[in-house]
């Protein structure tokens, strides 16, 4: 067993990597001729904007009614119809008796809103998250299709499997979208996740192959000697063994799918990717938004990988 004597060298060595390599980054950013706005960056999360109240209707302000912070006006149509509306006081852009036409504003109300990097990563999360469930259950049918004794089963999910593997995700997304989504009148959302699930699901039925092969074949002779049929021992013997051994792999896949979500971009999916870009060419503040958003990607990922860690561990427990 390594002692602690043994060990604090090491710590004193990677501490000193580290600190040299965050030296270097600290050295190469000072030498970019390039002005930092990192205070331009919260408000792409969460901004208070304004949201204009406008007359439903031609009519008149009968009464404008203060209420601290608020202001309660009191519309009527030219049909003699009343409505009431509340905008913030220091919003108010109309006085009593005034004449207005459908559409015009009586005021603004004060309200915060999500920003763009925040709403490009709930799309990003909630596409990963669908294209993944799909992708599991396509590699769990695909990867039994492999190891089948049927031949055309087995001819086909190897097809498959070849096809998906030997080909760019890039092109497949503009094949679903273009092509498979025109024919079929596919939104773009339904043809992107269709094009990662059934990406990622080609490399889910290999690693669910390779798991079920590492299983002992005597586990299978011993489920149907006790009067199982092959299914049942499959469900109940063979995958929950295999699924053990495929969990890292499984996890890491999943992963990459979530890195792999920002092609979804070029369809005009405004994703985590779409939306930085988009901010960029309007802020022109490349490198912040660029960093900020590989952060996000960072953050995601690294969840995943700690909870994936943990049923590792939980899983271990029953061995």
């Amino acid at each position: 067993m390594t002692t602690g004597k043994a060990v604090w060298p090491w710590k004193l060595l990677l501490a000193v990597i580290l600190i040299g390599m965050a030296a270097g980054v600290w050295g190469a950013v000072n030498r970019i001729d390039y002005t930092w706005r990192w205070n331009r960056v919260p408000q792409y999360f969460l901004y208070q904007g304004e949201d204009a109240v406008k007359i439903p209707f031609d009519g008149q302000i009968e009464k404008v009614s203060p209420m601290g912070d608020r202001v309660t006006v009191d519309l009527v149509a030219e049909s003699g119809d009343k409505q009431q509306v509340e905008v913030d006081a220091e919003g108010l852009q109309v006085a009593e008796g005034d004449e207005l036409f459908e559409g015009d504003t009586i005021g603004f109300n004060h309200a915060w809103h999500l920003g763009p990097l925040t709403m490009g990563l709930w799309t990003t999360l909630w596409l990963s998250a669908c294209a993944s469930i799909l992708a599991l259950v396509i590699g769990l049918l695909a990867g039994l299709a492999r190891i089948s004794q049927n031949y055309t089963l087995r001819g086909l999910a190897t097809i498959y499997v070849e096809f998906i593997r030997g080909t760019p995700l890039l092109v497949q997304i503009f094949i679903a979208y273009f092509f498979v989504g025109t024919v079929f009148n596919l939104s773009r959302n339904v043809a992107g996740i269709g094009a990662l699930a059934i990406f990622a699901g080609a490399y889910v039925a290999e690693i669910v192959r390779a798991g079920i092969q590492s299983i002992a074949r005597g586990q299978m002779e011993a489920a149907r000697s006790l009067g199982m049929n092959k299914f049942q021992a499959m469900v109940h013997i063979i995958l929950p063994q295999a699924f053990k051994r495929i969990l890292p792999p499984l996890a890491g896949q999943f992963i990459s799918l979530i890195k792999d979500s920002s092609l979804v971009s070029v369809i005009a999916i405004t994703d985590l990717t779409k939306s930085g870009r988009e901010i960029i060419t309007s802020t022109f503040a490349t490198f912040e938004i660029w960093l900020t958003v590989a952060a996000m990607y960072l953050v995601v990922t690294s969840l995943l990988s700690q909870l994936v860690f943990y049923m590792e561990r939980r899983l271990a427990v029953s061995d």
